[in-house]
């Protein structure tokens, strides 16, 4: 799998909504992980999206997630670029490049899915998501 680029949308709590109705839109296939999916879930969270991804037809990929509450949502924040893709020297290039000048949010490491993601804003205030797939057992 080649390195993607594409939007990456937060809600405050819509996420599951939005989804569906951009898959009535669009067409495709659409997949929904919940916080409660995963272990030590905040109970007040547990039907949240923690990650939804729609794959078009017509080869469109949009991401979105309802963020917990210590993130927050507003104007400006909802909206961040993902890189994902299986090449880790390439996507770790992209990583360091952006971070340099910019906020580390979430450190690239290993996550609880498996992956190695990380989040940055880089040096002129866009929020980048960094996710590294990794190969399944």
């Amino acid at each position: 799998m080649a390195s993607r680029l594409n939007p990456y949308i937060n809600f405050d709590g819509t996420a599951r909504q939005a989804m569906e109705f951009y898959k009535d839109v669009f067409g495709g296939d659409l997949v929904l992980n919940t916080f409660g999916q995963f272990p030590d879930a905040d109970p007040a969270s547990v039907d949240k999206i923690m990650h939804g991804q729609l794959e078009t037809p017509n080869g469109f990929t949009l991401m979105a997630s309802d963020p917990p509450p210590e993130l927050g949502i507003k104007p400006g924040n909802n909206i961040a670029i993902s890189l994902s893709g299986v090449d880790g020297d390439e996507l770790h290039g992209y990583w360091d490049k952006l971070s340099d000048g910019g906020t580390v949010v979430i450190p690239l490491e290993k996550q609880m899915w498996g992956d190695e993601f990380g989040q940055v804003v880089d040096k002129f205030g866009i929020s980048w998501m960094v996710n590294i797939v990794q190969p399944q057992a």
